[in-house]
């Protein structure tokens, strides 16, 4: 009955247009006025500040404000032009100059909604130019996008790690094989796309303008550099990486490149505060929501009862059964609603049956960012209906090969353990 509560609650909640923050604390606040009314309802604000307590969690705006700072400047411009001065010539070189540009600027700010905006706005028209259509090239960028949230500095990472109690460093170390993995996958789909529709190659760069291209993103090349080799060396922690990168994000586009001043780093604060606050509005919210429904006793209803899931019932079946969930959950719902929702439930079983968490952790992260791609609701799509101002039917068009990759490369995660974990096991075995 508690369950059924919950869902009636939050589907006429988002049926009526209600934010996702709204259905998650009026659904818990109704289960214990109903069925636990020995509870004071104070409890749940007492969950919703204990939430954003985690200290791990001020990596997040910090990686936003880095974020921001790198998208109103012109590092992902530098990057572009880096990657394309050396593959552009080459069959298929500009999706996979996209697809690797995705890659370099999410080990930069760790968003994927960020890395639409600053990589799909000069690279589309390119793309068009060269003959794409318009449905691949902008369920490329959509897609591709996604590895930034395998690649350190991860935002949905961050939050998995403070919700399931799971090392973020491990995690940041664990999604770079993924990452790179679904490049790959990606880099071939492109290739192969582009001989079928007999795309003509760009004319090759000469090498001082390859010099030049080197030259002008040596320093943005200096993020992940950074990000990963001070975490992996033990210099500094996720949260003092993220400290860093926004002091470096700040030098370069105000010192080196002068492309922002002084004077635009308080708007750019305050696009950072607003996108933190829904941020840390959701995490409380789920905080609060995740305590009632294990307060209920509900995991354990969902995981025996309707789902028949036990630490016995084999690798593969927990393991297909969290990918399925995440990834349903993502087609929906705000990727970091789904963290919070579903990882206290799934985290538990998957713990007692011996699975590596940071191997969880990396499967859940890919399924989010799946999810966050795919219709109906994924939020990359709308991001780009609103930055490319296209149709809906448009920008999902295009998006069914990228989805099935990043579907085999979920499954190639949990059949190969050893492509998230070898680089965690290098850094902290």
């Amino acid at each position: 009955m508690e369950a059924l509560l919950i869902l009636g609650i939050m589907l006429f909640l988002l049926l009526l247009g209600f934010p996702m923050k709204v259905p998650l604390i009026v659904a818990a606040l109704a289960v214990l006025l109903v069925f636990h009314p020995d509870v004071t309802p104070a409890v749940l604000v007492q969950q919703m500040i204990g939430g954003i307590k985690p200290a791990a969690l001020i990596a997040v705006p910090m990686f936003i404000f880095a974020a921001d700072i790198m998208t109103r400047g012109n590092s992902a411009n530098r990057l572009l032009d880096l990657v394309t001065a050396f593959v552009g010539h080459l069959r298929g070189g500009l999706p996979i100059a996209s697809a690797i540009s995705c890659t370099l600027f999410g080990a930069m700010s760790g968003s994927t909604q960020a890395t639409v905006v600053a990589i799909g706005g000069p690279l589309r028209p390119q793309l068009l130019k060269a003959g794409y259509p318009d449905s691949f090239t902008t369920a490329l960028i959509i897609n591709a996008s996604d590895i930034a949230l395998l690649i350190p500095p991860s935002i949905g990472m961050i939050v998995y790690g403070v919700v399931s109690g799971t090392s973020i460093g491990e995690l940041f170390i664990a999604g770079i094989g993924p990452g790179l993995l679904v490049l790959l996958l990606f880099c071939i789909y492109c290739w192969i796309a582009s001989i079928r529709m007999q795309i003509p190659r760009q004319e090759k760069k000469d090498s001082a303008t390859r010099r030049t291209a080197v030259r002008r993103a040596l320093l943005p090349l200096g993020f992940p550099l950074i990000i990963i080799g001070g975490i992996y060396s033990g210099m500094f922690s996720p949260t003092e990486a993220a400290a860093i990168s926004v002091l470096y994000a700040a030098i370069l586009e105000i010192v080196c490149f002068r492309d922002l001043s002084l004077k635009d780093i308080p708007e750019i604060a305050l696009s950072t505060g607003l996108v933190t606050a829904v941020v840390f509005i959701l995490v409380g919210a789920g905080a609060a929501f995740s305590w009632v429904i294990s307060f209920a006793q509900l995991p354990d209803a969902l995981i025996n009862n309707w789902l028949g899931l036990t630490p016995d019932s084999g690798y593969w079946t927990i393991m297909l059964t969290i990918a399925i969930a995440y990834f349903i959950g993502c087609m929906f719902v705000d990727p970091i609603v789904v963290i919070l929702i579903l990882t206290p439930i799934f985290h538990p079983v998957a713990t007692a049956a011996g699975i590596d968490p940071v191997l969880v952790g990396i499967v859940v992260t890919l399924q989010v960012a799946i999810g966050s791609a795919t219709p109906p609701f994924g939020c990359d799509i709308f991001t780009a209906i609103a930055i490319f101002r296209r149709p809906y039917l448009e920008v999902i068009r295009g998006t069914p090969p990228f989805i099935a990759i990043l579907l085999l490369a979920g499954v190639l995660l949990i059949a190969f353990p050893g492509i998230s974990l070898f680089l965690r096991n290098l850094a902290f075995g």
